[in-house]
This record gives C-alpha cells, sequence and structure tokens, in this order.
C-alpha cells in the first residue's frame, strides 16, 4: 500500500496537506513547521500507543535532520505517528488527521484552527437523507467524519492490510513551486513498492 501526505506551503506554524491512499484521496492533515518529518519514503506499522493507549499507525525509522553530509550515524526519532489532532501544537513530530469536508481545499487556517463548516456538514448529511442517498450512513462516506472517525478509519485500514502482510510505504512530499502541481519529491528506489 502507498501512502502519500502532500504538504501545502507553511503557513505561520502550521503546514496543511493531504493523505493520498493508493492514488485516492483520504483526508487533509496537519504538522507543526519546525517539527515536521523530512520528506523522505517511510515504513509504517499499526502498534499500540504507550501514550494513546490506543492502536496508531507508526511511522518507522524517521530520521532526525539535518542528515545531509551528516558524518555521524543517522539518529533516529521515535514515536512519529498519525493521530487526531485539531492544532499544531497538539503535534512534536506526529501527522494530525483532522476532521475532513472534501469540498473545500483549506479546513485549516494559518494558526491550525479548524475552519470546517459544521452546519454546511449537517445540511449536506440531511440532504443526503432526504434524497435517499446512503451518504450520510454510508461507512466509506468521507462528508462529515470528525477526526477521531478519520484516526479510526485510518487505522483500521492499514491494521488489515498489516495483517494481510502486504507492505505499508508512507511517502513524504513536500510544496515545490513551479512543478507540475507545485509537487516534485520523488521516493528513493530502495523504498519503492516493486
Amino acid at each position: 500500500m502507498l501512502i502519500q501526505l502532500i504538504r501545502n506551503q507553511p503557513q505561520g506554524s502550521a503546514i496543511t496537506g493531504r493523505l493520498v491512499i493508493n492514488a485516492r484521496w483520504f483526508c487533509n492533515t496537519l504538522e507543526r513547521v519546525g517539527y515536521q518529518i523530512p520528506a523522505l519514503c517511510y515504513h509504517v506499522a499499526v502498534t499500540r500507543s504507550p501514550k494513546f493507549q490506543r492502536l496508531l499507525p507508526l511511522v518507522l525509522d524517521v530520521p532526525r535532520l539535518p542528515i545531509a553530509n551528516s558524518q555521524s550515524p543517522i539518529a533516529y526519532r521515535s514515536g512519529i505517528r498519525f493521530h487526531r489532532g485539531t492544532k499544531p501544537e497538539h503535534s512534536t513530530g506526529c501527522i494530525l488527521v483532522v476532521a475532513d469536508n472534501p469540498n473545500r481545499s483549506r479546513d485549516i487556517d494559518s494558526s491550525g484552527n479548524n475552519r470546517s463548516n459544521e452546519c454546511e456538514i449537517r445540511t449536506l448529511s440531511k440532504l443526503s437523507s432526504n434524497n435517499n442517498s446512503s451518504l450520510s450512513s454510508n461507512k466509506n462516506s468521507i462528508c462529515g467524519r470528525s477526526a477521531a472517525d478519520v484516526e479510526q478509519s485510518l487505522t483500521q485500514l492499514l491494521l488489515q492490510t498489516q495483517e494481510s502482510h502486504e507492505e505499508i510505504i508512507l511517502e513524504v512530499i513536500d510544496f515545490r513551486p513551479g512543478t507540475d502541481y507545485g509537487y516534485d519529491t520523488p521516493c528513493p528506489p530502495e523504498l519503492q513498492k516493486p
């Protein structure tokens, strides 16, 4: 499974982004400027978090910065996980998954506050019910999920993948002005899925 974290340009103390799983949008993300992990490829495993006391995806072998021109062995950070959060301060390196509304490109403002319009989400759910659509009850629905729902959905998806012995790769892609869609950070060949 390939997970791509596609970051936007930093705004204040926040870096917003989107999580794309196997080429499909999954959720919006939030990271804290200065604590974000390097734009590389990583393996991911679902393990029990001692801090949060629940199963959460863990990003493995995250190097400490700076890694370029280092004469000493690479030091690694531990405990970098995907978990829910609403402000950059909720992260010291972890990737926060946030409540989503896929019809808006920016649900987080520059201070990291969630700007999702709950009324708009409720209206969409109500409209779907009135139209005999299953949007509000469909477990695959992506409209109006809370951050806890997003976290749980991601954890379950990755846990199922892990249990089927499929490799889970996270590719972190930084915003690059002047390139197609603003993104151009390739995954190193040794971590690319065959």
